[in-house]
């Protein structure tokens, strides 16, 4: 009788598919760049065109860890936590352009961005002891929302936030 526990490629496809296209709903798949370029924005900020391609690689590799880790036979609560802390990062992942975009919240969406960081970073040190290789795939996510959160918190500090009505704090 063949195994029908553990991730599946489907699973990863749907997983895909499902946070994109939450994603994608309140600002299109390009998302707004006329909101995004009308802020004041630090000099490594990344352009506009650069976010679809970033996040296309980072989901992929991502998933890829979560194959990996899920389908691990360690059983600890380290991976435990680790598919919880994906879980998470999914949902933040999907609820972004939601918060930034459709609410024109910075603040929002750099909320959004560190609480994103702080579920990569715990999945990193959970799948360090797991697996070497989906910690690497981690690690490139980790990286990113590093850049993303500095830049996130410099746009909600610089510029006004409609959608709380509040002016720059800087």
């Amino acid at each position: 009788m063949a195994d029908r526990g553990g991730f599946k490629w489907w699973h990863a496809v749907t997983i895909l598919a499902v946070a994109n296209a939450t994603s994608a709903l309140p600002a299109g798949l390009g998302g707004d760049f006329a909101f995004y370029n009308a802020f004041r924005q630090p000099v490594v900020a990344p352009p506009d065109w650069a976010f679809a391609p970033a996040w296309l690689v980072l989901n992929v590799t991502s998933l890829v860890a979560l194959s990996r880790i899920a389908n691990a036979t360690d059983r600890s609560t380290k991976r435990t936590v680790f598919l919880w802390s994906e879980g998470v990062g999914w949902v933040l992942f999907s609820a972004f352009t939601t918060v930034y975009f459709l609410l024109h919240s910075p603040v929002l969406g750099a909320a959004d961005t560190v609480a994103g960081l702080l579920t990569g970073l715990v999945s990193l040190v959970c799948a360090w002891r797991i697996d070497r290789l989906s910690t690497s795939f981690i690690a490139l996510r980790v990286l990113w929302l590093l850049l993303a959160t500095y830049v996130s918190l410099f746009v909600a500090l610089s510029n006004p936030d409609p959608f709380f009505g509040t002016a720059s704090l800087l």
